[in-house]
């Protein structure tokens, strides 16, 4: 088992790297957007110049909403929801508009499940009863600790074998689900994820706090790691 502790508060995932263009896209949309009238050939030629750029983006977010709701039209409905509502004015920077766009894509997300939730008279975002939930394989904030290295990870997330993350997801608690996307994948922070969960999960999520999310994401890293443990045990 690999010795070096890894926050479970922090981005332990390598985040996928941000397009080389991104930068200077992120500048000549801001300028796009100013409000100003601008000459229909520029802007055809402008969409076209990014068409590639925009699928990436766009493949991006998917991969998250999909992962949350299932795939389907929900799943490209918070996409172009998304593209509607973000305030690139808002932003300074590329990487700053990537985060934005996941915080408003999770909250979006997490607002779809809890109408599911009211539909079905459930409650799969409630918070666990206190912060610290049920006891799992992790005693402390260390990814090595449930036998799941970043590396492994990372390869779930976006390698051939992705689709066996997938089959793990859909079996899991919704609430787990949610976070483990969030964190794992969108690379939000326990106290984002928290909050996003309060205030967009209905009554019953209102009493998520991040140290409920942390031992939350624990207990999905456990479940991940028995999942890779019998894989690798079957080969």
């Amino acid at each position: 088992m690999p010795s070096n502790t890894t926050s479970l508060d922090g981005n332990f995932v390598p985040e996928e790297p941000l397009h080389p263009q991104g930068a200077e896209f992120f500048e000549q949309v801001s300028e796009m957007l100013d409000g100003q009238p601008k000459d229909p050939a520029i802007v055809e030629a402008a969409l076209i110049q990014w068409d590639g750029l925009l699928e990436t983006i766009a493949a991006e977010l998917y991969r998250i909403s999909s992962m949350l709701l299932g795939e389907g039209e929900q799943a490209i409905g918070l996409i172009e929801d998304v593209v509607a509502n973000i305030d690139l004015h808002a932003c300074s920077s590329h990487s700053e508009a990537r985060h934005q766009s996941r915080l408003l894509l999770a909250a979006d997300a997490i607002s779809v499940l809890r109408e599911r939730d009211f539909a079905s008279k459930s409650s799969s975002l409630a918070a666990p009863a206190d912060d610290f939930g049920p006891a799992s394989c992790i005693e402390d904030d260390d990814l090595s600790a449930a036998g799941v290295t970043p590396d492994e990870l990372e390869h779930m997330i976006s390698g051939p074998d992705s689709h066996r993350l997938r089959d793990w997801l859909e079996g899991l608690p919704v609430s787990l689900r949610v976070i483990f996307v969030l964190r794992a994948v969108a690379g939000l922070s326990s106290g984002e994820v928290a909050a996003l969960l309060a205030e967009h999960g209905g009554p019953v999520a209102r009493n998520w706090t991040p140290d409920g999310v942390r031992s939350s994401f624990r207990q999905a890293l456990c479940s991940l790691a028995s999942q890779l443990i019998h894989a690798t045990s079957t080969k």
